[in-house]
């Protein structure tokens, strides 16, 4: 065997080794969010302080630099191209992870994990001044975190490239700002349609234990292996990839809306369908990891909303919702529950956003975070400038900050700059289904009678195998033969609405 070969071979011995105890510690996440007892918050926070650091260390000793630093030497004559990219991929994280000290990783983790059990208590509470504390403390961390990164304009961006690092914080403020162009004027438009389809129709008594084999039946249908993966209950759904083979996402339940479960559900399957999708094979390597947070979010929002909210997809699963629960159901003609489920009305929660205001959300919280890196708006501030940004954008009064700037989990884990990942997920979407349409004839037909699996399988081929190996621009152009584009997005919304909203 040539040297670059033995040393590569070395290099997956010792990378799995990290993704096991990488693994660990999603494991850790997973339990603190689903069964963890109250009580254990503080132990759990240490332990993930503890491995947090340990994982650190092991990954960014100078030997393991060295190696990776030989290995490059020998890639372009004695590695193949997946290989190749192994190697650019664990040195780009190599050099990432090497900026920060393993005593600030510590500390990271360990805020983190203690602000997510202070963020419940105060959200529950609807109490700011007690979470405020903790999200102070995650900002300063995340500036610091920002400057050991580095950046060139601002540390904003150096902390969007953690979610999506083939765009430029100016790239994905314009995309966003096309976006933002779009939405207000056309919402307005939406507004003042005669059409006004009644969602709260669709509310009625859906026993949980009904709803949990609604979600396993339908999760499964559209792909998902319950032999590799399972479904929990947890305050915010999430999902987390360990392996293809074990793969678990949450949701939550409404005794009185049962569609506030599925979509949902559907949202998570689809981040679960990219994480079972990765190859087996490279499980330990980057291959074996999704692109960007960015791309999960558009498998999932893809699923959740161009699919999940399409009347081809209930026209097969209509009638079985109908016979789970005929009150009310079956008293509501398809293109009535069709009208109702896409209504769009602006709200106050995120997640439960139509397809059209989900973006004014996302925009809200994209320009307070990046004021909040740059030092214009203080944490203090925050209530404030959310509910005034949530009347200008959406014309809606927070009644309080339980059902405003509490809403979200993401800055208790201190994950500032995820946001406009679901921004641009819908963006990325869109321009992919547009293509996969082009590439398989007749695929709402598919849909139609329930399946999907040539859909699947057309994700499979052109997103989910390649792991990283490239980035999400040289995806996008690879498969769709376009740059990066907001247009099909609009175009989508614009097509739909128009048609539901009779303009």
């Amino acid at each position: 065997m040539k040297k670059g070969q033995r040393l590569f071979q070395e290099l997956l011995v010792d990378l799995r080794k990290l993704y096991y105890l990488g693994s660990t510690l999603q494991i850790l996440a997973w339990d603190q969010e689903v069964k963890m007892p109250k009580k254990g918050g503080k132990l759990r926070s240490e332990t993930i302080e503890c491995l947090s650091g340990i994982l650190h260390e092991k990954f960014t000793t100078s030997s393991f630099g060295t190696r990776l630093r030989k290995i490059k030497k020998f890639s372009k004559q004695q590695l193949n191209d997946e290989q190749q990219a192994i190697v650019r991929e664990v040195l780009h994280d190599y050099h990432k992870a090497k900026k920060e000290p393993k005593a600030f990783v510590e500390l990271f983790a360990k805020t983190a994990s203690q602000a997510q059990n202070t963020w419940r208590e105060a959200k529950q509470k609807s109490d700011f001044p007690l979470f405020q504390p903790y999200l102070t403390k995650i900002v300063k961390l995340a500036r610091k975190r920002a400057n050991y990164l580095g950046y060139r304009t601002s540390p904003y961006e150096a902390l969007l490239h953690l979610f999506e690092p083939a765009l430029t914080l100016t790239e994905i403020t314009a995309l966003l700002e096309e976006l933002k162009a779009f939405l207000i004027p056309f919402l307005k438009i939406l507004q003042r349609s005669p059409v006004n389809p009644n969602p709260q129709r669709l509310f009625g008594n859906f026993p949980i234990e009904k709803q949990e084999k609604l979600n396993q039946y339908v999760a499964q249908r559209i792909g998902f292996d319950f032999e590799a993966g399972r479904l929990d209950i947890s305050e915010h759904p999430f999902t987390s990839g360990l392996h293809p083979d074990d793969v678990r996402f949450t949701t939550r339940y409404d005794k009185e809306d049962v569609l506030h479960t599925l979509i949902p559900t559907i949202h998570e399957a689809g981040h679960g369908l990219y994480e079972q999708g990765l190859l087996a094979k490279n499980f330990g390597t980057p291959l074996g990891e999704a692109l960007s947070i960015a791309m999960h979010e558009a498998q999932s929002r893809l699923w959740e909303n161009i699919i999940g909210r399409s009347k081809i997809f209930w026209q097969f699963f209509y009638p079985r919702l109908q016979k789970i629960f005929p009150k009310p159901f079956r008293s509501i003609p398809l293109d009535d529950f069709y009208a109702a489920l896409n209504t769009v009305k602006a709200s106050l929660i995120r997640v439960a956003a139509d397809e059209v205001t989900y973006n004014l959300h996302i925009i809200l919280r994209f320009e307070i975070e990046k004021e909040l890196m740059e030092g214009a708006l203080a944490v203090s501030n925050l209530p404030r400038v959310w509910n005034e940004r949530m009347k200008s954008y959406l014309g809606v009064r927070v009644p309080d900050n339980a059902h405003g700037v509490l809403q979200d989990i993401h800055w208790s884990f201190g994950s500032i700059g995820y946001f406009p990942s679901y921004a641009l997920g819908n963006i990325y979407a869109a321009q992919l289904y547009h293509q996969a349409q082009k590439d398989l004839p007749n695929l709402e037909n598919d849909f139609r009678r329930g399946h999907f699996e040539r859909f699947l399988a057309w994700q499979r081929k052109h997103i989910h195998r390649h792991g990283r190996r490239y980035r999400s621009t040289e995806l996008i152009q690879a498969v769709t033969g376009e740059k990066i584009s907001a247009k099909y997005f609009i175009d989508y919304l614009r097509t739909k609405y128009s048609e539901l909203y009779k303009l």
